[in-house]
């Protein structure tokens, strides 16, 4: 795995969302932020999530659509639970995932964050394949930015947010850094 200058993953399905912009100038990546996501809730696999990040959700398909119809939010990555990669932000633009946000006293993380969303609500376990996928998605970013810091979501957002949950295990997602000796400050 391999991000180019561009901010584009190789080899990863690449699905460009609209919801995304440049960063301020001269704002860097340095910290990647963890989401959960599942559309419609406890439900995986289709297209849901992939139409949500590109405005062509069908508010008719299920009734929480309805509830979430019209945001623009998007992700730069997407973990599915068989590990699949999906990238819909290049790394160096600015993706529209945190939303209101904070992180050791600088508020508007999506200026320097990067957001990759798991497959998986906040109250399941995540899937081996998303470990590794994401330690080694981890990887590549580091080689190409200066990322010192991991959150959760539910970090940056406390009170507004709950992802990625307590389904998710931060030892072992950090133990699987340290094979690529990364520094995680979570």
């Amino acid at each position: 795995m391999k991000l180019g200058p561009d901010g584009r993953l190789r080899p990863c399905r690449f699905v460009d969302s609209p919801n995304q912009d440049e960063r301020p100038a001269g704002e860097a990546p340095t910290l990647l932020v963890v989401h959960s996501i599942s559309l419609p809730p406890g439900e995986y696999g289709g297209e849901a999530i992939e139409r949500l990040f590109t405005n062509r959700l069908d508010a008719a398909a299920h009734p929480y659509f309805r509830e979430i119809a019209g945001l623009e939010v998007a992700a730069h990555f997407l973990v599915r639970r068989d590990g699949e990669l999906v990238q819909f932000v290049p790394s160096t633009r600015r993706a529209w995932h945190a939303g209101a946000s904070r992180w050791r006293g600088r508020e508007r993380c999506n200026d320097f964050s990067i957001g990759v969303e798991l497959e998986g609500t906040d109250e399941t376990a995540f899937e081996p394949a998303q470990y590794d996928a994401l330690a080694a998605l981890i990887q590549a970013l580091r080689e190409r930015h200066a990322l010192r810091a991991l959150a959760a979501h539910s970090d940056i957002a406390p009170g507004r947010k709950r992802d990625p949950g307590p389904g998710f295990d931060w030892p072992r997602l950090l133990g699987a850094l340290s094979q690529f000796r990364i520094p995680a400050n979570h």
